[in-house]
């Protein structure tokens, strides 16, 4: 077997002719012999885009309250590692090494896709560390994700919209279908994409007797200058703190996350303290975040037009600046056209990438893409995301703006070279 976490990944890579291959039956099977059932509440939270910001508000807040909590999420952006934490703390490689061999001993002849080995991984470590609370996020979709395996407690859909089409349908209608499959028989399931709910997604929670919340409706909040307000059915907290997340559509998620809060009460009641310190605690990399240092750098994983839209709206709120420069890389099985249409008014100049992998675009299909949508900035190309990066420090001033997007990898890949526009 492989001897390092590096050897495993690239191990796990190898198991199964498709990276995705939604269905539950495999991963089932394999779970059912490990013996996975958690004892502990789950919460499991898809949605398009928004997921990961109401696993980490969840994740913060539940560990404010003194319970020792796993969070399981993807992709991650620099390490493995980052997907599976324990009390806040990534696990170690030892402890993904021993784990991913007992699935291997357990699944026989079942192939399994990297995400579907990761998923029994993470759970198995959870059991193992006897955490109070797990928190799932799905990876694509929900009704056939191999997260969904594991009964949700509490279920959360942060939005839907398009992406993911090939697998998921082409519809808002289907895709929201294949979201609200977290959803369980009287549970409390939450949705809180917006005003306007998909009726499939009502059919089905209807359907199975869920218990669906909706903001506008069940909850929702209420912004003063500087604080906020929750409110629902149940209750309400007052004057809390904006979440630590840049954006505004962080209120969306965080009235989401003290839904699913207030759902679980019973059995892991959560304090007004715990709430205020872990939203101002919150911690989520790649999500409108600002770099220290001139110029204003900006790093964002906005990958489809309903994430762009959120970018650019986050983007007009802040004071002008004199030149906004783009550095730009997507994954070609993604909405580029719809994306670079909504952030097109507010980029100057853009520097496109290639990512180098096996759904990455090529910096030539990029510029295609560009010119077609008839952008207003000058197009420079760059062999990558660092190169591109390099550039745009060296030629902006500091009252400029570099704007890094399009994907985890173009994220990961600033990550790394962060520190060339450190003055």
């Amino acid at each position: 077997m492989p001897d390092t976490l590096a050897d495993w990944l690239i191990y796990l890579e190898s198991l199964h002719p498709k990276t995705i291959a939604l269905g539950l039956e495999r991963v089932e099977a394999v779970r059912q012999r490990l013996n996975l059932a958690p004892a502990f509440p789950v919460i499991v939270v898809g949605g398009t885009n928004g997921k990961g910001s109401v696993c980490a508000m969840l994740e913060s807040i539940l560990y404010a309250a003194g319970y020792r909590v796993g969070c399981y999420t993807s992709p991650h952006l620099l390490h493995y590692n980052e997907r599976v934490r324990i009390s806040r703390q990534a696990a170690s490689d030892g402890e993904l090494c021993a784990t991913f061999e007992k699935i291997e001993q357990a699944r026989g002849d079942i192939p399994l896709t990297y995400f579907e080995f990761g998923t029994l991984a993470a759970m198995q470590l959870f059991i193992e560390h006897k955490v109070e609370v797990a928190i799932l996020e799905v990876g694509l979709g929900g009704r056939l994700d191999a997260v969904n395996v594991f009964d949700g407690d509490c279920s959360v859909v942060a939005s839907v919209d398009l992406d993911h089409t090939d697998y998921l349908g082409e519809t808002v209608e289907k895709i929201g279908f294949e979201k609200a499959g977290i959803f369980r028989r009287d549970r409390a399931a939450i949705f809180s994409g917006g005003d306007e709910v998909p009726q499939s997604l009502v059919d089905y929670a209807t359907k199975i007797g869920a218990r669906l919340q909706c903001i506008g409706s069940e909850f929702g909040f209420t912004p003063h200058q500087g604080q906020w307000d929750y409110r629902s059915k149940t209750g309400a907290r007052t004057a809390l703190p904006h979440p630590a997340l840049r954006g505004a559509f962080q209120l969306h998620n965080a009235s989401a996350v003290l839904a699913a809060l207030d759902a679980i009460h019973d059995r892991l009641p959560v304090s007004m303290e715990a709430v205020r310190r872990g939203l101002t605690e919150v911690q989520l990399a790649g999500r409108f975040q600002f770099v220290s240092g001139k110029p204003q750098l900006i790093l964002d994983v906005a990958h489809n037009p309903h994430a762009a839209r959120a970018l650019a709206q986050n983007l007009a709120a802040l004071p002008p600046c004199p030149h906004t420069y783009a550095v730009f890389a997507m994954l070609k099985d993604k909405d580029m056209a719809g994306v670079v249409d909504v952030l097109n008014p507010y980029i100057d100049s853009w520097l496109v990438a290639g990512i180098d992998a096996p759904r990455g675009a090529s910096s030539d299909e990029l510029i295609e893409v560009l010119h077609r949508c008839r952008v207003k900035g000058k197009v420079v190309a760059f062999r990558d995301t660092e190169h591109a990066i390099v550039h745009a420090c060296n030629v902006a001033s500091e009252n400029d703006r570099i704007l890094v997007f399009g994907s985890f990898y173009t994220v990961a890949e600033a990550m790394r070279t962060k520190g060339v526009c450190a003055t």
